[in-house]
């Protein structure tokens, strides 16, 4: 369980201070910007390669984060035509460390006792690269993506290691990156506080997203319209896959699964129908058009 001050959420950037690069380091071009259409700023790394740019947490690799949530989140869009790639050191609970990285410069899974490599695998706004399946350089119209890792289940379905914590992060070139948050709780974009609160949400260890970590969607629009939504392992995975991308089709209402924090991988929530078609009956209320549960 997280101590208080990580709890409901941390958000990293903000509690280590990224941009007064203290606690923090960068290497090559990063550089910081504002985006109008995030209404905020992002972090922009790019290089000839992959490796030559990057933001590293902690500072030293000596330290560690100590971050303790199930869930790590990572608001990024891939650089368009561009390879990148994301290392993650995290530590078991017999005090191993395990490199967990992705990148769509990977062709296949690699695995040892001490590394993780999945390739990823960018989809265009079109869907069109990732019904294909294979990584590659990002397409001309990728988009912004909250990408949700279940640290736990990673170790445990590709290396039967028990997780204790997030040790370091490494956002290597080519990215744009809003945020990195860590949470026990399982956030889903595109549910509003009130939506969330009369489907009885909570109960099920499901939260809509916190404000200060959202993607905006303008007045009108729909969240999944907008942006991509990748949860890996995917919902109600048994079977390790060997990629990262987004699901297809996306999974219909009733047969969403989700696991509980604290409960074994062998016995996984369902949200009920019922619930979903709670969901979309508020949308209908509160929504212009007729529109179906977000997920």
């Amino acid at each position: 369980v997280p101590a208080a001050w990580q709890r409901p959420y941390l958000n990293i950037f903000k509690h280590f201070r990224v941009e007064e690069w203290k606690r923090s380091a960068k290497e090559g071009d990063v550089a910081a910007l504002t985006d109008t259409r995030l209404k905020g700023t992002i972090y922009r790394i790019r290089g000839s390669n992959p490796a030559s740019s990057y933001l590293q947490l902690p500072r030293a690799g000596t330290q560690s984060l100590g971050l303790t949530g199930r869930y790590l989140y990572l608001l990024f869009r891939p650089l368009p035509r561009k390879h990148f790639l994301v290392h993650l050191d995290v530590t078991t609970e017999d005090n191993q460390v395990v490199r967990i990285s992705f990148s769509n410069l990977f062709k296949e899974f690699k695995s040892t006792a001490t590394w993780l490599q999945f390739p990823f695998v960018c989809g265009a706004a079109s869907g069109g690269t990732a019904r294909q399946g294979a990584a590659g350089a990002a397409p001309a119209d990728v988009r912004w993506t909250c990408l949700v890792l279940d640290l736990p289940s990673i170790l445990g379905l590709y290396l039967n290691r028990r997780y204790s914590h997030l040790r370091g992060v490494k956002l290597c070139s080519n990215l744009l990156v809003k945020n990195l948050c860590t949470s026990d709780l399982l956030f889903e974009p595109g549910v509003t506080f009130s939506e969330a609160r009369l489907a009885d949400l909570s109960s099920r260890g499901v939260a809509p997203m916190p404000r200060e970590l959202a993607f905006p969607v303008p007045k009108g629009e729909k969240w999944h319209d907008l942006y991509d939504y990748i949860r890996f392992p995917s919902e109600g995975s048994k079977v390790p896959h060997d990629c990262i991308q987004k699901s297809f089709p996306s999974p219909v209402a009733g047969d969403q699964v989700l696991e509980e924090p604290g409960r074994p991988l062998t016995q996984p929530v369902t949200l009920s129908r019922a619930v979903c078609d709670r969901l979309s009956l508020v949308h209908h209320i509160t929504s212009p058009k007729a529109v179906s549960a977000p997920w």
